[in-house]
């Protein structure tokens, strides 16, 4: 049995998934100072699209 997608209700479930702002900071690896600034801003859980929007990475050439 094949089942339709539907595109507008899939991309705002992916937007609205609440993340732990650890594990979002490990998977994108983000310093531990973002880290920390993350969990200010937010608390220890967040959205996904509020992390992604907020969320600030020194260039690699930086380091």
């Amino acid at each position: 049995m094949t089942e339709r997608v539907d595109y507008e209700r899939a991309k705002a479930a992916a937007a609205t998934k609440v993340w732990s702002v650890t594990a979002f900071c490990q998977r994108h690896r983000l310093d531990n100072d973002e880290e920390r600034r993350l969990k200010l801003l937010f608390g220890e859980f967040a959205t996904a699209c509020e992390l992604l929007h907020n969320a600030q990475r020194s260039p690699r050439w930086h380091h």
